[in-house]
């Protein structure tokens, strides 16, 4: 045993076993959990120092899980994963426990250096980052949707959309609650 505790919180099986064999050549012990009650078990017995939670966890969330690492160890350094990559779940992440919150594609040595941050960066420099068309989508469905409290219907119809199209939307990318 390392004393470097590091719980992965990933349902793509495939990234989970290459940042898994990555944590570990690094001296971490690592146990994967591909959803949220995986984790509630693997919690029961023993409590990690790390972790990397990603935001979509197959049709769920993974932000619930940041609240049960941080109940379980206060000190755990928690990292969210994310390729779906936007303002509120950056700023939910945080409000949530999470230390540092990083946009997939990212390797192992990201993720480690974001476990020793322990505070914001002032000398980060402000660029302009173009988001994709599909992303401000997204974000815009994703806002219409928490201001309707979920009502398909009602944000279909403020977007000015069918409902349909909402729906198969819905379906592509499941919202973030």
């Amino acid at each position: 045993m390392s004393g470097k505790t590091l719980f992965l919180i990933e349902n793509d099986e495939a990234f989970a076993r290459t940042l898994a064999r990555s944590f570990a050549r690094r001296d971490y012990d690592v146990f994967i959990a591909r959803s949220r009650s995986a984790l509630e078990e693997l919690l029961k017995a023993k409590a990690p120092d790390f972790a990397v939670v990603d935001l979509k966890l197959g049709e769920g969330s993974g932000l619930p899980c940041i609240p049960l690492l941080a109940s379980a160890n206060s000190a755990a350094r928690i990292v969210v994963l994310t390729g779906y990559a936007s303002i509120s779940t950056a700023v939910e992440a945080i409000k949530l426990g999470a230390t540092h919150y990083l946009p997939k594609p990212c390797n192992t040595d990201e993720i480690e250096a974001a476990f020793g941050k322990d505070s914001g960066n002032v000398a980060e420099p402000i660029r302009k980052q173009a988001g994709s068309i599909k992303t401000w989508e997204w974000e815009r469905i994703n806002q219409t949707l928490a201001e309707t409290n979920f009502n398909i219907s009602e944000t279909a119809r403020r977007l000015g959309m069918h409902r349909r199209t909402l729906v198969r939307k819905l379906r592509k990318n499941p919202p973030v609650r």
